[in-house]
């Protein structure tokens, strides 16, 4: 995120998020590329796509946290992702999305992460059970428009994706918000190699 008015909603936040850079991220690219030339100018959106599989309000344990994420992701296999539709989050989110098919290693490593995290007192934001949580990337945010508008570009969007982009992604990424920025740090998935 580079947005002032967003990076300031974030202050003191951190997310676990996957990155793809591969079929799914060409896809993701192009297709926010045609909705941001639809859309009204000025709406806030992602600059990179990533699939968000948790949330927190740590900003005193970053630290204690990236911890946590590592020891999880070691113990992961890397994750296939796949586009099964354009789509959207009703009022009073309005988010245009790439809703992502629930593949088995995409709904095990939510999975696990709920488990890893239960044995601590970590403080979660936006948690859902894993039948509710719908994986996604988030193309446009388009909380600024009218309801009327929000539906017209919403119908105009929504749509199966056939044949569905797919990539296996073999890091997640912990990013956290201080100082009026965003950090990042690449986590392998799987047992870290042995040094040389």
């Amino acid at each position: 995120m580079t947005d002032p008015a967003t990076l300031a909603s974030l202050e003191g936040q951190q997310y676990v998020v996957l990155r793809p850079a591969a079929e799914v991220g060409a896809f993701y690219a192009t297709q926010q590329r045609i909705l941001l030339e639809r859309l009204p100018s000025g709406l806030p959106h992602p600059n990179t796509g990533h699939v968000t599989l948790r949330g927190f309000a740590e900003p005193d344990r970053v630290d204690a946290l990236r911890d946590t994420v590592r020891s999880w992701a070691a113990a992961l296999d890397p994750i296939e992702v796949a586009v099964e539709a354009i789509d959207g989050f009703p009022a009073p989110f309005q988010v245009l999305i790439a809703r992502l098919r629930r593949s088995p290693a995409l709904t095990a490593a939510y999975a696990s992460l709920t488990r890893t995290l239960d044995a601590t007192d970590l403080e979660r934001i936006g948690e859902l059970a894993l039948d509710d949580w719908v994986f996604h990337l988030s193309l446009v945010y388009c909380a600024a428009l009218s309801d009327d508008e929000w539906r017209a570009h919403l119908d105009a969007s929504r749509r199966p994706i056939a044949p569905a982009p797919s990539e296996l992604i073999s890091a997640a990424e912990f990013v956290w918000y201080s100082g009026g920025a965003e950090h990042s740090e690449i986590v392998p998935l799987g047992p870290a190699s042995p040094l040389a």
